[in-house]
């Protein structure tokens, strides 16, 4: 999975500067897009997760130090460059045209850089800056958790009292609890390296309670999920092909197991650990069946380019 994230991190990479190259107004339209333009949040979120993974799985702290730089500095320049963008623009959508799943991955861009900070300063980085990194890795950590908080009532908003399509309920529409559950992960994060900070410390119960609010607001995501599901598939019959879309549902399922188990090492709850063993399964099989869709939609392309012609 890691080598597989290299390829993958480096074939978007190419091609996204590639397309900033070739078609700088194409690229432009798509900031000033409110549905398309949050869909950038991706890539200080895939700089901040994927450095997670160079410490935690191959402790090659040094290059997770250019990632963690990187992410930082994406994350600035793409949060509020596009928010800013967004804000100014005369001409704007109501909230069924414009607002989506996709304008949560702010949060998650913002978790993910909370908890690269602290894997970094854990690993020994930046030690004479320890106290003043990890208060602004709190600090992200909440602030990421009340933009939540405002984009998930506009969200529920428009689900509850606007019309809803089956088109609308896109695979992605999981982030609803993906990004609840990176929140769980950064505020367990914070608190098994509180001894960083004296001020983490000093306020860990209310960490530790906000961390398990968190967790419960996407546990109790997943049945409506669930429903919404049914409702798409079996009710309004839509057909199961793949999507690119999908691979938007699979990392709330595996970041759902992986808060849940660090949830069961900073809380006595380790009656929870066979939940996150479900939904680690759930979620190694969503992410093969999207692989395999992925690879099927590919060498069934010419066939069905020469059928049409």
């Amino acid at each position: 999975m890691f080598w597989l994230n290299v390829l993958f991190l480096a074939g978007l990479v190419t091609l996204t500067g590639t397309r900033i190259l070739r078609y700088p107004a194409a690229f432009a339209a798509d900031v000033r897009n409110h549905s398309r333009g949050v869909g950038f949040f991706t890539v200080p979120a895939a700089a901040g997760v994927f450095g997670d993974q160079l410490v935690l799985q191959m402790q090659a702290v040094g290059v997770a130090a250019l990632f963690w730089a990187g992410a930082i500095m994406l994350w600035f320049v793409v949060i509020y460059g596009v928010l800013a963008v967004l804000t100014i623009r005369p001409d704007k959508p109501g909230l069924v045209d414009g607002l989506n799943g996709g304008w949560l991955v702010s949060v998650v861009a913002t978790q993910s850089v909370s908890i690269l900070t602290v894997l970094m300063l854990a690993s020994g980085v930046c030690s004479n800056l320890t106290q003043p990194l990890m208060f602004a890795a709190l600090v992200l950590w909440l602030g990421a958790g009340v933009l939540y908080l405002w984009l998930m009532t506009l969200i529920f908003y428009r689900y509850t009292f606007l019309r809803m399509s089956p088109a609308d309920l896109t695979p992605p529409y999981w982030i609803n609890m993906g990004t609840v559950a990176i929140s769980t992960l950064a505020g367990a994060t914070l608190l098994e390296h509180s001894t960083l900070s004296p001020i983490v410390v000093e306020i860990a119960p209310f960490v530790k309670g906000l961390t398990l609010f968190f967790w419960a607001i996407g546990t109790l995501w997943i049945p409506m999920l669930l429903i919404l599901g049914v409702w798409r598939y079996l009710i309004c019959a839509v057909p199961f092909t793949y999507d690119p879309l999908y691979w938007g549902g699979v990392f709330p399922l595996g970041m759902y197991s992986v808060c849940t188990y660090h949830l069961t090492q900073i809380m006595a709850a380790s009656f929870l650990t066979p939940l996150s063993y479900l939904f680690m399964v759930t979620a190694v099989t969503a992410w093969v069946t999207a692989f395999l869709g992925l690879v099927d939609s590919q060498l069934s392309h010419p066939a069905r380019a020469q059928s049409s012609t």
